[in-house]
């Protein structure tokens, strides 16, 4: 047998190596119950095996590795076996006994190597031999126990020859029986074989049978060593007893009888003799003599006398050998063996040897069950080691494992995050130091591409466009396009997830028992205790609140994190791969409190889980909150209102935790806080009575209905919907007084064709779900979806990348996309499933229906025109007059009288049940609130392809209103009650056609008035409602005054009281600003600002190149900030209040941040926000917009640049036309919508030419006017620019198109200031002499000023000594 693998049971806790046989003769080795099984590999070189002590070598030097492994795993075998146990005693022997167990079924399985009957004879040969070593080497005090040791080992031998040994000769080897006969020698138990102790007895008789079993055999060596042993017996032991002479005489005579058998009966001469024969021959040579020495010393037991009277005298006869062959064939001798010696032998087997054998099948039985019995515990044992290993060690290093390979690989995207987020700043810095105005300036800069900003006006608008620097022009998506053409896509798996779903996460509650969206009883108690001061400190900030959210914007959903603090909102980006965003990188934040005026409750994939924060600088924030069953909620370390308990889902729990505790911290900013739901924050706003009055726009109602109702900018699928209001889109001029061009909107988008109104309500009829789950609709579409927008939007970024995304990367059909405003219609009046509405853009965003990205969107099947901008109707000479007309429409008279029905359809009482029903106005089940709970499928891929589902299709406003909303006053009817109630001062932008100018007071005699202004945001507690405004004045030597103004009072007849400052007449008290100023130039009216809430004047135009801060009213110098290298020329402060910016002759603009405290303004930052660069020569003149993070500095070289505020980048830079040598740009000022207006100069030849030109919010230039007068002073307000001149008069001009308004207000002497006040009631005009006009559209009465008396704030005096505006100022009686 070649070489191979092999099993012999092995020590598991004691490997053996050649070194270590001494182990044998030194100490015990383990137990035999502690071997086990194990595969050995055989093709492996071993040195040379030193066997135990004592023990002959097991190998020789011509062994095979096989043979030599064999050997040295026996040896090891045998020293476990042998020395491994302990005790002479039956229960030690059983132990040894199972290892011949285990041999025995390894052998049945033929799993070894060496068959293992041989392996058992090599034990049991040195078992004998350590067995000898041991007697003679023993004391005698260890002498019994020994002697039962070599007893138990006699008998296994003995049944292991007996019975393995039968059939097999082989294993009755040489050392078996030296070891026998010596050890029974060594012993002295032969004498005892026929009188002694049992246990010598019993040892002498398996030595006497064992003796005669080699006898037996047919190997002459061993048979003739086992002749000399019992002839040796024969002679030397205490005569035997009958029993056992008969046994030893049938043992020899059954082989002598086989040898006399096997003799031929006689052999002819010169024949050779069989080999059988000759063997038989010399056999009988051996027997004959035992025979002979039996009979003689047995002759007595035997019976020999009477027995066998024939036989041959034993003693002396010469042919006894003969004579005895020829008596064994004789009838007596076979009598006597058959009558009297074998009925003896049989009795004494069974008395002895058979008594012997069902002891040895008892120990083999017990060996075998104490196998399987230790067999089963090592295997529990190996089981429980294996679980506890695995439960100590393994699995504790598998944890360790993947939590280092999760450090690891969050080490790696940590690592490729920053390396991106490193690569991204550079690319921002390296945009800004090469960009057109940069140090680095390229000489040929790539073509700008553009996306929407995030960025909104107060009145909501999104009309920014921003540089996209990292701009794809989807060129495959176009390649896309044209391959498939109108060819369908396959259905997505997640198509058909929905109808799978839609049955679990049904929710049949009826409109009318949908709960308003609010906070809990418990929660609002808890908002009335308000937080201790310790916890509102100011100097040291703590968190109140931390929770896992997500940031929704248009282009994805951020995951992270929000902590509220007692002065911030913070929220940090968790996202694992940061983008750049137009506030850096990432989508982090932090915003203080202070500045935080609205929190709406919102709702997220028909969840109630999303709150959007509004901030005074017009930033929103849309935080979704997924709180999951059992997952974390909001963390606070403050006692504060609990989410309540369930039916209110975890989310919804979580939302309304952060909600409250915004209330609780109570900014002074907010505003609509108190309010619990949507519902109720429209009736505690008051603007639908705004609205029914005429006190606010259509576009701001509507704009505000959408806020409230949930519709967001962040969200496509709750994007702010607008109505379609026109119908004529074919005419070549508007006429928006015929009510023909306009659409009903009493009627759902769907049904504005009369012709569908039939097939709709048929449809609805008739429609019945066989599984009862989907409700009857009208519309399986929405009006408002995310596919909507993105359809309106396609040529403007992000949506042109959302729009690829959802077409599975490739554009829409040209055919299908927004390509012509009259098509979009025609498909509304030619299908009822076509019922998208409009979005707000279409009414203030003339830039999205230009494909100014130069996309490629194909071209039209029928007449293979290349889609490009949008083709406007014939009315709209281009896309800015397109938006001026549209929103002149939406303002129309026959608008604000129907503008209520269709809001009854989308957000009032029509938008559900059965009125709904009876307006056809019923859409898909899924869009509407409450109809799906989400958390009700239990499939998380499912949930995620209905939540997939819903955002896509759309969702239905909140229900604001359940009864029907009020109809808005004709303009005749606002004007009749305006002037029945009379309770403030028109707007004089309402009334230019009676605008009259009224002298107020002399300021400073024939000193420059070059500030005056009323700030827009002072203060008024509950019980100074009513009392004056602050109006600063600042004259050129830098006079400060702070007089009271009171834009309103009916008893005076141009409607407004003016109370000079006391001190400025007073030469004693009167207030300087600190100086000195620049020679030559005093005080300027560009370098003066006053902070909103008219409690600081920032001042620039010092020598020392400072911008100071000068407390109101008192004129205390509070801090000079010194950043600028040269005299800071200019100064502008953003609409609230947050950012002052300043220009200086150094060329750089600084942006400061407002210190407030208490939500009042205390001073500046001693550092700037950003550092502008860019201008070539002095700046001289800024202007800024947070809401719209424009920076916008105009210098003296001519050249305006764009900056924004929070990233202080580089934007655009606007060169005003039509001069060949630019002059400086003397005003600057920035429009509601981010109108940029520039008044700029050239030199000619004829002298200095001055100009106005206007450029929109992303710098197109829309209008230029040349100016024939030299401007001084410039204001832009609402919808209007207006303009002093040194040549004595004050221009109003519309601002979209640049012509007047009304003629020119004539004034006697040159204009410094002009400004308006803050309810644009009247406008303050500082003239060079030092007057202060004021201009207001009053309406004087016959009213004498000695008639009445009036109680002003603090002052008791007669009007008369109040105001010197009786008067009406007429500069032409002056001259």
């Amino acid at each position: 047998m070649g070489p191979g693998p092999f099993l012999l049971p092995v020590a598991a806790t004691a490997p053996v190596s050649p070194m270590c046989w001494r182990m044998a003769a030194c100490q015990s080795p383990p137990s035999v119950e502690m071997t086990r099984l194990i595969p050995v590999t055989l093709s492996c070189h071993l040195g040379p095996v030193l066997p135990p002590h004592g023990f002959p070598l097991q190998n020789v030097p011509e062994q095979t590795c096989e043979e030599e492994l064999c050997n040295l795993l026996t040896n090891v075998l045998f020293s476990v076996t042998w020395r491994g146990v302990d005790g002479s005693d039956e229960a030690a022997w059983r132990e040894r006994g199972q290892v011949f167990s285990v041999l025995t079924q390894l052998g049945a399985s033929a799993t070894l190597v060496r068959p293992p009957d041989y392996i058992k004879r090599s034990l049991l040969e040195m078992m004998l031999e350590s067995a000898l070593t041991d007697i003679r080497e023993a004391p005698l005090g260890v002498l019994a126990s020994l002697t039962q040791q070599a007893l138990w080992l006699l008998r296994l031998l003995q049944d292991f020859l007996c019975a393995e040994g039968h059939g097999n000769q082989e294993l009755w080897s040489e050392k078996l029986f030296e070891g026998v006969c010596s050890l029974l020698d060594r012993l002295g138990a032969w004498p005892h074989l026929a009188n002694g102790t049992a246990d010598f007895r019993e040892m002498a008789q398996i030595g006497l049978r064992l003796v005669l079993g080699y006898i037996l055999l047919e190997d002459p060596q061993l048979h003739a060593q086992a002749y000399v042993k019992l002839h040796a017996l024969l002679q030397t032991t205490v005569p035997m007893r009958r029993e056992e002479a008969c046994y030893v005489l049938s043992k020899l005579e059954a082989a002598l009888a086989r040898a006399l058998s096997t003799l031929p009966s006689e052999n002819p001469a010169g024949v050779e003799e069989p080999p059988a024969a000759a063997t038989a021959a010399e056999r009988c040579s051996w027997l004959v003599p035992l025979v002979r020495t039996l009979l003689d010393r047995a002759y007595g037991p035997l019976g020999l006398q009477w027995g066998l009277p024939s036989l041959p005298p034993t003693n002396g006869s010469p042919t006894f050998f003969e004579d005895f062959q020829a008596f064994c064939a004789t009838p007596e001798w076979r009598h006597f063996i058959d009558k009297q010696v074998q009925p003896t032998m049989s009795q004494f087997e069974m008395d002895t040897y058979a008594k012997s054998h069902d002891l040895m099948s008892g120990f083999w039985n017990a060996c075998y069950d104490m196998l399987m019995s230790s067999g089963q515990r090592r295997q529990r044992e190996r089981a429980h080691s294996r679980r506890a290993f695995q439960e100590l060690v393994l699995e504790s290093a598998q944890r360790r494992a993947r939590l280092e390979g999760l450090r690891y690989l969050a080490a790696l995207k940590q690592q490729a995050a920053q390396h991106s987020t490193a690569l991204l700043h550079w690319g921002a810095l390296w945009r800004q130091l090469s960009s057109p105005c940069g140090p680095w300036a390229l000489r040929d800069p790539p073509t700008p591409h553009w996306k929407l900003s995030s960025a909104e006006t107060y009145s909501r608008m999104r009309l920014k466009l921003v540089p996209n620097h990292h701009f794809n022009p989807h060129l495959e998506a176009s390649a896309l396009r044209d391959n498939l053409g109108e060819a369908p896509l396959t259905p997505t798996e997640e198509a058909s997830l929905p109808l799978a779903v839609t049955k679990e996460a049904k929710v049949s509650t009826l409109p009318e028992e949908l709960q308003e969206d609010q906070l809990g009883e418990d929660e609002l108690a808890a908002l009335e205790t308000a937080l201790e001061a310790a916890e509102l400190d100011e100097q040291h900030e703590k968190l109140v609140l931390s929770a896992e959210c997500q940031l929704v914007t248009v282009v994805a959903v951020v995951p992270g994190l929000l902590e509220v603090t007692t002065q911030h909102v913070y929220f940090y980006d968790g996202s694992a791969e940061r983008v750049e965003t137009e506030e850096g990188i990432g989508h982090d934040f932090r915003r203080p409190l202070a500045q935080l005026r609205e929190v709406h409750l919102r709702r997220f994939n028909l969840r109630r889980s999303a709150l959007e924060l509004f901030f005074i600088d017009q930033a929103n924030y849309f935080l979704n909150f997924p709180c999951k069953v059992g997952g974390p909620t909001a963390s606070s370390p403050y006692q504060g209102p609990r989410p309540q308990p369930c039916p209110i889902p975890p989310h919804t729990q979580v939302r309304n935790q952060v909600y409250s505790w915004l209330l609780r911290l109570r900014p002074p900013t907010q505003g609509y806080l108190s309010s619990r739901s949507p519902q109720e924050m429209l009736r505690a706003s008051g603007l639908t009575q705004k609205w029914v009055q005429r006190e606010i726009s259509n576009f701001e109602y509507l704009m505000q209905l959408n806020t409230i109702a949930g519709r967001t900018y962040n969200d496509l699928s709750q994007y702010p919907v607008f109505p379609w209001v026109l119908q004529d889109y074919v005419s070549p001029t508007l006429d928006l007084s015929n009510p023909a061009v306009f659409r009903d909107l009493s009627k759902p988008i769907g049904v504005v064709n009369p012709k569908h109104a039939q097939l709709v309500r048929e449809k609805y009829e008739s429609f019945e779900d066989p599984a009862g789950t989907i409700d009857k609709f009208h519309y399986g579409t929405h009006y408002s979806n995310a596919a909507g927008v993105m359809h309106y939007l396609i040529r403007v970024e992000p949506f042109t990348s959302l729009h690829v995304q959802l077409q599975s990367g490739r554009f829409d059909c040209s055919d299908r996309q927004f390509h012509s405003v009259a098509a979009a219609w025609q498909a509304r009046l030619e299908s009822p499933a076509d019922v998208k509405e409009l979005i707000p853009e279409f009414f203030y965003f003339p830039d999205f229906l230009e494909n100014q990205n130069g996309f490629d969107l194909g071209c039209l099947q029928l007449t293979n025109e290349k889609v490009g901008d949008v083709v406007l109707p014939p009315w709209a000479s281009s896309p800015e007059d397109f938006i001026q007309q549209h929103r002149r429409a939406l303002e129309s008279e026959y608008v604000s009288a129907h503008l209520h029905e269709w809001i009854d359809l989308i957000f009032g009482y029509k938008q559900r049940g059965p009125a709904a029903e009876e307006a056809l106005n019923v859409f898909y089940y899924c869009t509407y609130e409450g109809a799906v709970d989400l958390d009700q499928v239990a499939d998380e891929r499912e949930r995620k392809a209905l939540e997939g589902i819903i955002s896509n299709f759309g969702q239905t406003p909140c229900q604001l209103l359940k009864e029907p909303h009020p109809s808005r006053l004709s303009a005749e009817e606002a004007a009749q009650r305006l002037a029945r109630v009379d309770t403030n001062s028109p707007s004089i932008f309402q009334h230019l056609n009676q605008l009259k100018a009224f002298f107020a007071e002399v300021i400073s005699d024939d000193v420059p008035l070059v500030l005056a202004m009323v700030p827009h945001q002072q203060p008024h507690s509950f019980i100074t409602q009513g009392s004056p405004d602050l109006l600063v004045t600042v004259s050129a030597n830098g006079m400060l005054g702070t007089h009271n103004w009171l834009p309103y009072d009916r008893n005076i007849s141009n409607y407004f009281s003016f109370s000079k400052d006391p001190t400025i007449g007073n030469p004693k008290m009167q207030r300087l600003l600190s100086g000195p100023w620049v020679p030559g130039s005093g005080v300027s009216g560009q370098a003066l600002a006053v902070a909103p809430d008219g409690r600081l004047l920032f001042s620039g135009g010092h020598w020392d190149g400072s911008l100071r801060v000068t407390a109101l009213p008192r004129g205390k110098l509070l801090n000079q900030l010194r950043r600028h290298l040269d005299v800071v020329t200019c100064l502008a402060l953003d609409t609230c209040g947050i950012y002052l910016i300043s220009g200086s002759r150094d060329t750089t603009c600084m942006v400061w941040r407002l210190l407030q405290q208490g939500g009042l303004s205390v001073g500046l930052a001693s550092k700037p926000v950003q550092v502008l660069y860019g201008h070539e020569a002095a700046v001289s003149c800024v202007a800024i917009s947070t809401e719209l993070d424009m920076a916008v500095s105009g210098s003296e070289d001519g050249t305006v640049i764009i900056h924004t505020v929070r990233r202080g980048h580089f934007v655009a830079t606007l060169r005003p036309p039509g001069a060949t040598l630019p002059g400086p740009v003397a005003h600057l000022a920035l429009g509601s919508e981010g109108q940029i207006v520039v008044q700029s100069s050239a030199r000619e030849r004829l002298g200095v030419t001055y100009s106005l030109h206007l450029y929109s919010v992303n710098g197109r230039l829309r209008a230029s006017l040349t100016l024939g007068e030299q401007p001084t002073a410039l204001k832009v307000t609402e919808d209007f620019v207006l303009l002093g001149t040194a040549q004595c008069a004050l221009h109003i001009l519309h601002l979209n198109k640049l012509l007047p308004a009304v003629p020119p207000l004539p004034m006697k002497v040159p204009i410094r200031s002009v400004a308006v006040t803050k309810e644009r009631s009247h406008v303050l005009v500082g003239l060079e002499d030092g007057k202060l006009i004021v201009v207001g559209a009053g309406q004087p009465s016959e009213v004498r000023s000695s008639q009445f008396a009036r109680k002003l704030w603090r002052s008791s005096r007669r009007i008369s000594q109040v105001s010197s505006g009786e008067t009406e100022y007429n500069p032409g009686e002056a001259r």
